[in-house]
């Protein structure tokens, strides 16, 4: 089977990759050459700028694929720019989209497919929903072959917390320090946590997928978890307990616009997603690795290499900043 992954070598799309290879794929990324392929000759490269449409059409003259995926798309124009694109070149086009833009806040705890997808708190969902709405009128009305992938909070080379970290160090850092960190409203929220090497199980099963054609799909881990159990995790990990200071989402959304979205319309509210959907479709889909193990791994991953593990100066000032605000008026 030929696939086409666009973002291959990321915090998701690099597990999926090593999976599909794995399994005898025959892969190829799609980018402009700049960033380090670790994949060597094991996955095939087509270099070009997928914004420059005679550089595109070039690359794919001759091309055609069993699976085009693409795990960089935020806008409805870049799925437009996909449909030109793809829509003579492949059997299935997979968006990844966000579990996030489900609604928020909910009006039930349990999610599945069916809940409705509506975020009036983050314009990244809002763009991800309208990017679906956009798919979805492609497959009705010009039969383009598309599958919808919603991930929640996924990670393998990233610390995902909600506030301190993603692609830096610092909130272990900090903890490591001794330096308190925030815990939005009392850390008792439900919360799912995906490795990205469970996610890629469900997601390689679905490549190629004839009945997943026009169905959409979130991939997750059956571990629920509190966020004082997710920092904890995490507090183990970096080998010392965290000191947690507890602040209402609101209140730390007032001192950052971005935690709006990423507190208000995402994490504080609890979640538990039902993946009945995505294991009826690939039955041998099953999340394996607790919060506890790849939490471990991906601070091993980025101590691998000191150059990975970088403070951002402005991250300790706004958990300082909103610490210091919030002690005051107690």
């Amino acid at each position: 089977m030929k696939i086409l992954f666009i973002g291959g070598t990321g915090n998701i799309s690099g597990a999926c990759t090593r999976l599909a290879l794995s399994r005898g794929f025959e892969v190829t990324h799609l980018n402009r050459g700049i960033s380090e392929n670790p994949f060597g000759t094991s996955v095939r490269t087509l270099s070009a700028d997928i914004n420059n449409s005679a550089a595109m059409n070039k690359v794919l003259k001759n091309e055609f694929f069993d699976v085009v995926a693409n795990f960089i798309v935020f806008t409805p124009e870049e799925i437009h720019r996909d449909f030109n694109l793809f829509h003579k070149k492949t059997n299935q086009y997979i968006f990844i989209s966000s579990a996030s833009a489900y609604q928020k806040p909910p009006t039930h705890p349990v999610i599945t497919e069916s809940t409705p997808l509506k975020n009036p708190f983050w314009q990244y969902s809002r763009d991800k929903i309208a990017c679906e709405n956009l798919l979805n009128s492609y497959y009705q009305d010009k039969d383009f072959p598309i599958t919808i992938i919603r991930p929640s909070l996924t990670y393998e080379t990233v610390i995902p917390a909600a506030i301190g970290s993603w692609d830096d160090f610092t909130l272990v850092d900090r903890i490591r320090q001794g330096k308190p960190i925030i815990v939005h409203g009392d850390g008792t929220s439900l919360w799912t946590i995906t490795h990205s090497e469970d996610f890629a199980k469900g997601f390689v099963g679905l490549l190629g997928h004839q009945q997943a054609i026009g169905h959409s799909f979130h991939i997750t881990s059956d571990e629920i978890l509190c966020w004082n159990q997710i920092y904890e995790a995490i507090g183990i990990a970096a080998g010392k307990e965290p000191d947690m200071v507890h602040i209402p989402s609101d209140f730390i959304a007032s001192y950052d616009d971005f935690h709006t979205g990423n507190l208000l319309g995402d994490k504080a509210y609890s979640v538990i997603f039902d993946n009945s959907k995505i294991k009826s479709y690939v039955p041998d889909f099953k999340a394996t690795i607790a919060f506890k193990v790849g939490i471990k791994r991906a601070i091993e991953w980025f101590e691998e290499k000191p150059s990975r593990m970088t403070i951002k100066k402005e991250t300790n000032e706004f958990i300082d900043k909103v610490i210091h605000a919030y002690s005051n008026l107690k």
